[in-house]
């Protein structure tokens, strides 16, 4: 039983696969009491399967981010079962794969909705609750694009920019309330974010992208993560040698530019 995560109710979203379904095990095996939420239905009891015989416990709920309308009750349901929830971390999120001048407008607010208003309502939702409780921990997921732009990621790049200035904010008006949040900035993830990830007419890209597969694995992200969220981080770098590309868009903005332009988006 881990002594700062055991017994705490821990929700976290996008659960039913990679860096999601990695941070379910590692809290259930520190003796948390997960909810896990996806939009995967099938995705969720096989994670719950396999969490079966370690010293927390788990629980699913099937959650689309893109639709919120039914949050609050949602949100006050689970509270009426748990009694409070002492970390929430919004994995939940879709990426993109095409350029500006192809994405029709509607996409750009399908990936809005799902990566920056899902997230948001959600948070919004369960804040009064752990105020009330005395505090509680927020986490949200950027992107490395979520500090700069990308080539075929300008929805993307914008909803993961969005929720910086949102958990900033949140920092800021909450600090007497003993609310924590870190943003989540991964690199290349070994995740099926690109397979899922929309193209300009909606559908899914189906593609690992070459650089991703080289990425760390999501047990390691995993650890990243928890390590910071521990150290009780404002932002968490997760990934490799890729996440230079921040300092040099820091510090070497002319050389970021041209570096950018480069890389291979895919």
């Amino acid at each position: 039983m881990d002594k700062k995560y055991g017994g705490k109710v821990v929700w976290i979203t996008g659960a039913s696969s990679g860096i999601g379904e990695a941070l379910v095990y590692s809290f259930v095996s520190m003796g948390s009491k997960v909810i896990a939420s996806s939009v995967d239905e099938s995705g969720l009891e096989r994670v719950i399967k396999k969490c079966n015989g370690m010293a927390g416990s788990i629980r699913g709920v099937v959650f689309d981010l893109s639709e919120t309308s039914g949050i609050d009750t949602l949100v006050s349901g689970i509270i009426a079962e748990e009694g409070h929830i002492d970390i929430l971390i919004n994995l939940g999120g879709v990426s993109q794969r095409a350029t500006i001048l192809e994405t029709p407008l509607w996409l750009d607010r399908k990936i809005m909705e799902i990566n920056y208003f899902g997230t948001i309502a959600l948070t919004k939702a369960v804040l009064p609750y752990m105020i009330s409780n005395g505090g509680g921990h927020i986490a949200a997921t950027s992107s490395i694009s979520g500090r700069f732009g990308f080539p075929l990621r300008s929805a993307y790049s914008a909803s993961k920019q969005a929720l910086h200035g949102f958990f900033e904010t949140l920092i800021i008006e909450h600090q007497r309330d003993n609310i924590k949040a870190s943003v989540l900035i991964p690199g290349r993830v070994q995740t099926a974010i690109s397979l899922h990830a929309l193209t300009a007419s909606g559908k899914e890209h189906g593609q690992m992208d070459a650089g991703q597969a080289k990425g760390v694995t999501p047990e390691k992200a995993a650890k990243m993560i928890i390590r910071g969220l521990r150290r009780e981080k404002r932002e968490i770098l997760v990934g490799s040698t890729e996440l230079l590309m921040l300092y040099i868009r820091k510090y070497m903005p002319s050389l970021f530019f041209r570096l950018a332009g480069r890389i291979k988006s895919m």
